[in-house]
């Protein structure tokens, strides 16, 4: 599999990881979670590499950026716009939990992963051993849970019961990092999170008291994201 992410796909504003996977016979690829301002860059790097990019993918509707998904169904017809049910935002596909995105002989899974926003999802490849967690779950920390629908509990519950169980030697791969961290794994968090190896009652009350500003974007992006970046789909599918 063709993996390009880290650095090489971060927007600096955002502090936004966006991932590009690719099969190596089919040349079949997926994005997940693409900034609209690197829209242009994303499908130069599609083109440049020769992929046909099947499916866009964002972890959440994000509050500190908007997609790039629908510049990206515009630059590159045939792209697939997709993002969890339990979201509310539209897309061409609305996963349910453990949906299924295809790509050549690889695909992703979906679990449904709330908390920091009701409609989370962490996408998991078993095959390759990595899983894109979304803000749910950032290296040495996690999302926010004071907005959108966001619950400490759940976050917590999400985490334990899905991303923990995961092998330990899966390595994840957040949303957002402000350190210039790029990939973490299971048994790392498991033993280091500093919020998440505290018990339930600890891990709220860490969360009640974080004292974060409103994301400067968020009134802007979340509506945005809630129609694709900006762009009218036209259809739904529930997988």
């Amino acid at each position: 599999m063709i993996f390009f992410g880290g650095k090489d796909m971060f927007d600096p504003v955002s502090c936004t990881y966006t991932y590009l996977l690719a099969d190596v016979d089919s040349k079949e690829s997926v994005i997940i979670d693409p900034v609209i301002e690197w829209a242009e860059r994303d499908s130069e790097l599609i083109r440049e590499l020769g992929l046909n990019l099947v499916y866009a993918l964002n972890t959440h509707v994000h509050a500190d950026h908007i997609t790039g998904t629908g510049t990206l169904k515009r630059l590159l017809p045939g792209c697939m716009s997709v993002i969890s049910k339990e979201s509310g935002a539209q897309a061409d596909i609305l996963l349910n939990h453990g949906g299924r995105v295809p790509f050549g002989k690889n695909s992703l899974t979906a679990f449904m992963t709330p908390g920091h926003t009701a409609g989370c999802m962490t996408y998991v490849c078993e095959k390759q051993g990595i899983a894109f967690t979304g803000d749910t779950l950032l290296i040495r920390g996690c999302g926010r849970t004071d907005f959108q629908g966001g619950s400490s509990e759940t976050l917590y519950q999400s985490v334990h019961s899905v991303i923990f169980k995961l092998p330990d030697n899966f390595k994840l791969y957040p949303a957002h990092d402000y350190k210039g961290l790029t990939v973490t794994t299971v048994a790392e968090e498991k033993t280091y999170n500093p919020r998440l190896t505290k018990s339930l009652e600890e891990f709220i009350e860490i969360m009640k008291n974080l004292n974060l500003s409103k994301p400067k974007m968020i009134d802007k992006a979340v509506p945005a994201n809630k129609v694709c970046g900006l762009y009218e789909v036209e259809r739904k599918e529930e997988i």
